[in-house]
């Protein structure tokens, strides 16, 4: 006997129109649209809380981080204190959810001086000729050859520690890789079908780099700089850990990962909260990063 072939096999009856036998495609991409939903939502609100506790830290925490209550030392986390206090009896939530707004200032103000930098070195080496291009890239080379901690522990000796100090070490150990981006970018650019054709259109050099090749170039830069703060802010917690960053009582989350290390068996909350702060504005700066830097690509490839 011949079977009919519109009939499902796992049962007697027929299959609706236009259905394939045993495909759940459609089922399968609406779940994965509101799993994508859902981690969009999740990722915007924890983005929200970031920049919440970075410009009103009040609002989520509004006691005072550096008052002292020597009564209260070392409580473990709950009931009035959520995260525990520390050694001289300062609320760990409060001084948490106040160590964003030095943290997240160090990433994108450091973020922000190794974009400038690496602008103005990537557009040198893009644009010049050979002799430019040469002596950019070989201080390119220089400066990636420089590693953040001791560029830190130099500026440190001539100016002394704090966040300022931290910001420039910061700022000018990622400026290397923005400018290689950059300059990547321009001479693809340069190359590029349009700007061949604005040149035989007769439009002055000017117009040109600020039209044509600019635009499509410093978009992926922008993209990958929102990469960068995060990366910024685990490098400026690290110098902080050192103490080389913000002195003490300051609420910031190196220095209390410094602190917090002599009780790690005995007060460990005041190590984990700090680094799992840490830990999580990375992850959500990072993912952000990503999602830019992917929908850039996208639109290139488009």
């Amino acid at each position: 006997m011949s079977q009919n072939p519109t009939f499902d096999a796992a049962g007697p009856g027929p299959l609706p129109h236009g259905r394939v036998a045993g495909g759940n495609g459609g089922a399968g991409h609406g779940i994965s649209r509101i799993l994508r939903r859902i981690a969009t939502a999740a990722l915007a609100l924890c983005a929200a809380l970031i920049l919440l506790a970075a410009l009103w830290p009040q609002l989520l925490a509004p006691a005072d981080p550096l008052a002292i209550n020597p009564s209260s030392a070392f409580r473990t986390p709950g009931g009035e204190h959520l995260f525990g206090t520390d050694e001289s009896g300062r609320d760990l939530y409060t001084r948490v959810v106040h160590g964003a707004r030095s943290s997240v200032l160090i990433g994108v103000a450091s973020t922000l001086i190794g974009v400038g930098l690496g602008a103005v070195l990537g557009l040198i080496t893009g644009l010049g000729g050979r002799l430019l291009d040469a002596a950019g890239s070989r201080l390119v080379d220089a400066m990636l050859a420089f590693p953040t901690l001791l560029l830190a522990l130099l500026l440190i000796a001539v100016r002394g520690p704090g966040i300022a100090t931290v910001i420039v070490a910061v700022g000018l150990s990622s400026a290397p890789g923005y400018a290689r981006l950059l300059r990547s970018e321009v001479r693809r650019a340069s190359r590029s079908g349009h700007v061949e054709a604005a040149r035989m259109l007769g439009k002055s050099p000017a117009r040109i780099v600020a039209v044509h090749i600019l635009p499509g170039a410093v978009g992926p830069l922008l993209a990958v700089a929102t990469l960068g703060v995060g990366q910024a802010i685990v490098w400026a917690s690290a110098l902080g850990y050192l103490g080389l960053g913000a002195p003490p009582p300051a609420p910031e989350w190196g220095a209390m990962l410094n602190a917090g290390r002599t009780y790690i068996g005995s007060g460990w909350w005041m190590t984990v909260f700090p680094g799992l702060a840490i830990v999580a504005v990375g992850i959500v700066v990072t993912l952000l990063g990503r999602r830019l830097s992917a929908r850039w690509a996208g639109r290139g490839a488009a």
